[in-house]
């Protein structure tokens, strides 16, 4: 039987560890330096600890990276450095050239790479959450995944192009919530929002209450998108577009970033102060 290791369980690779569980596979964990939240999350799904990296390395036939954007390359060379021989997939919302390169290196150690892209929220409700997969060695990881909620997808044999999905995607749904955000910010700091928002409902009966939603629910997760923007706009700039957009979104994510560890949604005018304070501070 295949040893599956997850670096790092955090609330999207804990609902992945689940189905990788449920399909049959023996799961692994390291807790060195994780979160007492990380632990109790490893805990709920019965992953098995292996305490380092190391001993992951040389336990585990495949290993699954699924960590913050910025973390992507650090996490994959420690993996490297630690002398492993199976089979990487990175599942790291990255440009699809960062994931070439990540690739790239760590087939030169003689890693299998492949290359993943999860769209959608934590998996735990069936058909609501996909993992596209690329890259030769992509179909030798699908069977990990028959028998949970987390529905998966090989879509070709070159790296990169399940983050090319991944970043096309996101562009818009995550994209647009901080566009969203920006504007009712906006709209309140020159005392217009309740106009806007008439009008808004005159138009589109129902999206003043889905604005609301969104920007109060993003802030949670807010951290995280500062970065994904980031590579969203590296992803444009490749191909000569404008990368603009989601640089400013990323500021958009990084003002509200301070929303990370809060257990209940923060009301929307909070929200909005937080981002016409950073702006009137910039």
């Amino acid at each position: 039987m295949k040893k599956i290791g997850i670096l790092h369980p955090g609330q999207m690779g804990i609902s992945v560890a689940a189905t990788i569980v449920n399909s049959g596979y023996e799961v692994y964990w390291v807790s060195e330096n994780r979160s007492q939240s990380t632990v109790e999350r490893a805990k709920s799904q019965k992953l098995m600890d292996l305490q380092n990296l190391k001993t992951m390395c040389n336990t585990c036939d495949v290993i699954i990276s699924i960590c913050p954007p910025h973390a992507a390359e650090s996490v994959a060379m420690q993996v490297v450095n630690c002398s492993f021989c199976g089979l990487y997939l990175d599942c790291n919302a990255i440009a699809p050239q960062r994931a070439a390169l990540i690739g790239k290196s760590l087939s030169a150690a003689g890693i299998q790479f492949v290359d993943g892209g999860i769209i959608g929220g934590p998996a735990w409700t069936p058909g609501s959450t996909w993992l596209y997969l690329s890259g030769e060695s992509a179909e030798a990881v699908v069977d990990l995944f028959h028998a949970g909620s987390l529905g998966t997808e090989v879509i070709g044999t070159e790296i990169g192009k399940a983050s090319a999905l991944k970043m096309c995607y996101a562009a818009y749904t995550k994209g647009s919530t901080a566009l969203i955000s920006s504007i009712l910010a906006a709209s309140e700091g020159l005392n217009v929002r309740e106009i806007l928002e008439t009008q808004w409902s005159r138009d589109w009966p129902g999206f003043v209450d889905r604005a609301y939603e969104r920007t109060q629910r993003v802030t949670q997760k807010a951290w995280r998108f500062e970065g994904e923007m980031t590579e969203i706009a590296s992803t444009f700039e490749a191909l000569g577009l404008p990368d603009g957009f989601h640089i400013a979104a990323s500021e958009i994510y990084s003002r509200l970033a301070q929303y990370k560890d809060l257990k209940e949604l923060p009301a929307l005018e909070e929200v909005l102060e937080t981002l016409l304070t950073n702006i009137r501070l910039s």
